[in-house]
Protein backbone atom coordinates (compact mmCIF):
# COMPACT_ATOMS: atom_id res chain seq x y z
CA UNK A 1 0.00 0.00 0.00
CA UNK A 2 1.51 3.31 -1.00
CA UNK A 3 1.47 6.51 1.02
CA UNK A 4 -1.51 7.99 -0.84
CA UNK A 5 -3.62 4.88 -0.27
CA UNK A 6 -2.70 4.93 3.41
CA UNK A 7 -3.75 8.57 3.59
CA UNK A 8 -7.06 7.83 1.85
CA UNK A 9 -7.88 4.92 4.14
CA UNK A 10 -7.05 7.05 7.19
CA UNK A 11 -9.28 9.89 5.98
CA UNK A 12 -12.16 7.49 5.25
CA UNK A 13 -12.10 6.55 8.91
CA UNK A 14 -13.12 10.15 9.73
CA UNK A 15 -16.44 10.25 7.84
CA UNK A 16 -18.38 10.26 11.12
CA UNK A 17 -16.81 13.63 11.97
CA UNK A 18 -18.58 15.34 9.04
CA UNK A 19 -21.53 17.35 10.35
CA UNK A 20 -25.09 16.60 9.16
CA UNK A 21 -25.21 20.07 7.57
CA UNK A 22 -22.10 19.41 5.50
CA UNK A 23 -23.35 15.96 4.55
CA UNK A 24 -26.48 17.57 3.08
CA UNK A 25 -24.30 19.75 0.82
CA UNK A 26 -22.19 16.77 -0.23
CA UNK A 27 -25.26 14.64 -0.97
CA UNK A 28 -26.41 17.25 -3.51
CA UNK A 29 -23.11 16.97 -5.38
CA UNK A 30 -23.33 13.18 -5.26
CA UNK A 31 -26.84 13.39 -6.71
CA UNK A 32 -25.54 15.46 -9.65
CA UNK A 33 -22.96 12.77 -10.45
CA UNK A 34 -25.52 9.97 -10.03
CA UNK A 35 -27.89 11.67 -12.47
CA UNK A 36 -25.15 12.05 -15.07
CA UNK A 37 -24.21 8.40 -14.67
CA UNK A 38 -27.84 7.30 -14.94
CA UNK A 39 -27.99 9.04 -18.32
CA UNK A 40 -24.62 7.65 -19.48
CA UNK A 41 -23.13 11.15 -19.45
CA UNK A 42 -19.77 12.46 -18.28
CA UNK A 43 -19.93 14.29 -14.94
CA UNK A 44 -17.73 17.39 -15.13
CA UNK A 45 -17.18 19.39 -11.95
CA UNK A 46 -15.42 22.77 -11.82
CA UNK A 47 -14.28 23.70 -8.31
CA UNK A 48 -14.32 27.49 -7.98
CA UNK A 49 -12.73 29.93 -5.53
CA UNK A 50 -11.88 33.60 -5.97
CA UNK A 51 -8.17 33.35 -6.86
CA UNK A 52 -7.96 29.68 -7.94
CA UNK A 53 -4.86 29.33 -5.77
CA UNK A 54 -5.69 27.18 -2.74
CA UNK A 55 -9.07 25.64 -1.90
CA UNK A 56 -10.28 25.20 -5.48
CA UNK A 57 -7.07 23.36 -6.46
CA UNK A 58 -7.21 21.14 -3.38
CA UNK A 59 -10.86 20.42 -4.15
CA UNK A 60 -10.16 19.66 -7.82
CA UNK A 61 -7.45 17.16 -6.92
CA UNK A 62 -9.47 15.38 -4.24
CA UNK A 63 -12.56 15.25 -6.45
CA UNK A 64 -10.55 13.45 -9.12
CA UNK A 65 -8.80 11.18 -6.63
CA UNK A 66 -12.07 10.31 -4.87
CA UNK A 67 -13.90 9.59 -8.13
CA UNK A 68 -11.23 7.16 -9.27
CA UNK A 69 -10.86 5.62 -5.82
CA UNK A 70 -14.53 4.63 -5.91
CA UNK A 71 -14.36 3.47 -9.53
CA UNK A 72 -16.18 6.32 -11.27
CA UNK A 73 -14.36 6.59 -14.59
CA UNK A 74 -16.64 9.19 -16.20
CA UNK A 75 -16.03 11.94 -13.63
CA UNK A 76 -13.60 14.77 -14.43
CA UNK A 77 -12.59 17.61 -12.11
CA UNK A 78 -11.42 21.10 -13.05
CA UNK A 79 -10.81 24.31 -11.14
CA UNK A 80 -11.07 28.02 -11.73
CA UNK A 81 -11.55 31.38 -10.07
CA UNK A 82 -13.25 34.68 -10.58
CA UNK A 83 -9.67 35.82 -11.33
CA UNK A 84 -6.41 33.98 -12.04
CA UNK A 85 -3.32 34.17 -9.81
CA UNK A 86 -1.14 31.07 -9.18
CA UNK A 87 -1.27 27.79 -7.30
CA UNK A 88 0.09 28.66 -3.86
CA UNK A 89 3.18 26.55 -2.99
CA UNK A 90 1.89 25.52 0.45
CA UNK A 91 -1.18 23.96 -1.15
CA UNK A 92 1.06 21.90 -3.44
CA UNK A 93 3.21 20.90 -0.48
CA UNK A 94 0.14 19.72 1.45
CA UNK A 95 -0.82 17.49 -1.49
CA UNK A 96 2.70 16.07 -1.62
CA UNK A 97 2.53 15.31 2.10
CA UNK A 98 -0.68 13.39 1.40
CA UNK A 99 1.17 11.17 -1.06
CA UNK A 100 0.57 12.76 -4.45
CA UNK A 101 3.45 13.33 -6.88
CA UNK A 102 3.77 16.89 -8.13
CA UNK A 103 5.96 18.07 -10.99
CA UNK A 104 6.35 21.73 -11.91
CA UNK A 105 6.19 21.96 -15.70
CA UNK A 106 6.89 25.68 -16.10
CA UNK A 107 8.37 28.53 -14.11
CA UNK A 108 6.44 31.67 -14.97
CA UNK A 109 4.48 33.62 -12.35
CA UNK A 110 1.50 31.26 -12.90
CA UNK A 111 3.28 27.92 -13.30
CA UNK A 112 1.73 24.74 -14.66
CA UNK A 113 1.90 21.62 -12.48
CA UNK A 114 1.32 17.95 -13.23
CA UNK A 115 -0.21 16.16 -10.24
CA UNK A 116 0.02 12.38 -10.38
CA UNK A 117 -2.18 10.25 -8.15
CA UNK A 118 -2.17 6.87 -9.92
CA UNK A 119 0.44 5.25 -12.15
CA UNK A 120 -2.28 4.21 -14.62
CA UNK A 121 -4.15 7.52 -14.76
CA UNK A 122 -3.12 10.74 -16.55
CA UNK A 123 -1.79 13.48 -14.33
CA UNK A 124 -4.06 16.32 -13.27
CA UNK A 125 -2.91 19.53 -14.97
CA UNK A 126 -3.08 22.39 -12.47
CA UNK A 127 -2.61 26.11 -13.04
CA UNK A 128 -4.58 29.16 -12.00
CA UNK A 129 -7.31 30.25 -14.40
CA UNK A 130 -10.77 31.78 -14.44
CA UNK A 131 -13.68 29.36 -14.17
CA UNK A 132 -14.71 30.05 -17.78
CA UNK A 133 -11.22 29.46 -19.21
CA UNK A 134 -11.32 27.40 -22.45
CA UNK A 135 -9.37 24.68 -20.59
CA UNK A 136 -12.51 24.05 -18.49
CA UNK A 137 -15.89 22.64 -19.54
CA UNK A 138 -18.28 25.28 -20.85
CA UNK A 139 -21.71 23.73 -20.31
CA UNK A 140 -23.50 20.94 -18.48
CA UNK A 141 -21.07 20.94 -15.56
CA UNK A 142 -21.35 21.39 -11.80
CA UNK A 143 -19.96 24.71 -10.56
CA UNK A 144 -18.90 23.98 -6.98
CA UNK A 145 -18.13 27.13 -4.98
CA UNK A 146 -15.39 26.37 -2.45
CA UNK A 147 -15.33 29.83 -0.85
CA UNK A 148 -18.05 32.21 0.25
CA UNK A 149 -16.47 35.17 -1.55
CA UNK A 150 -16.63 33.45 -4.92
CA UNK A 151 -20.16 32.28 -4.20
CA UNK A 152 -21.26 35.83 -3.40
CA UNK A 153 -19.32 37.55 -6.19
CA UNK A 154 -19.39 35.06 -9.02
CA UNK A 155 -21.98 36.03 -11.61
CA UNK A 156 -24.72 33.69 -12.73
CA UNK A 157 -23.01 30.85 -14.56
CA UNK A 158 -25.02 29.79 -17.61
CA UNK A 159 -25.29 26.13 -18.58
CA UNK A 160 -24.07 24.88 -15.19
CA UNK A 161 -25.58 23.57 -11.96
CA UNK A 162 -24.31 25.53 -8.98
CA UNK A 163 -23.42 24.14 -5.55
CA UNK A 164 -22.03 25.87 -2.46
CA UNK A 165 -19.30 24.01 -0.56
CA UNK A 166 -17.23 26.63 1.29
CA UNK A 167 -14.07 25.75 3.20
CA UNK A 168 -12.08 27.98 5.57
CA UNK A 169 -9.19 29.73 3.85
CA UNK A 170 -5.71 28.59 4.98
CA UNK A 171 -4.39 31.89 3.59
CA UNK A 172 -5.27 33.40 6.97
CA UNK A 173 -2.20 31.65 8.37
CA UNK A 174 0.27 32.68 5.65
CA UNK A 175 3.47 33.98 7.21
CA UNK A 176 2.75 32.41 10.60
CA UNK A 177 4.42 29.43 12.31
CA UNK A 178 1.19 27.46 11.72
CA UNK A 179 1.16 28.03 7.94
CA UNK A 180 2.03 24.55 6.65
CA UNK A 181 0.11 22.83 9.45
CA UNK A 182 -3.06 24.73 8.49
CA UNK A 183 -2.64 23.94 4.78
CA UNK A 184 -2.30 20.25 5.62
CA UNK A 185 -5.35 20.49 7.89
CA UNK A 186 -7.42 22.10 5.13
CA UNK A 187 -6.17 19.54 2.59
CA UNK A 188 -7.37 16.77 4.88
CA UNK A 189 -10.75 18.45 5.49
CA UNK A 190 -11.33 18.68 1.74
CA UNK A 191 -10.14 15.11 1.12
CA UNK A 192 -12.49 13.80 3.82
CA UNK A 193 -15.58 15.52 2.43
CA UNK A 194 -14.94 14.67 -1.21
CA UNK A 195 -14.13 11.05 -0.47
CA UNK A 196 -17.38 10.91 1.49
CA UNK A 197 -19.24 12.41 -1.47
CA UNK A 198 -18.08 9.70 -3.85
CA UNK A 199 -18.66 6.96 -1.29
CA UNK A 200 -22.38 7.75 -1.72
CA UNK A 201 -22.43 6.98 -5.45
Amino acid sequence: MNTLNQYIESVKGEFDSITPERKQLLEKIAAFVKEKQANDQIANLTLICTHNSRRSHLSQVWTQVAARHYGHANVFAYSGGTEATALFPSAAEALEKAGLQIKKLSHETNPVYAIKYDENEPAIIAFSKTYDDPFNPQKGYAAVMTCNHADANCPVIPDAERFSLPFEDPKAFDGTPQQQEKYEERCRDIARELLYTFSLI
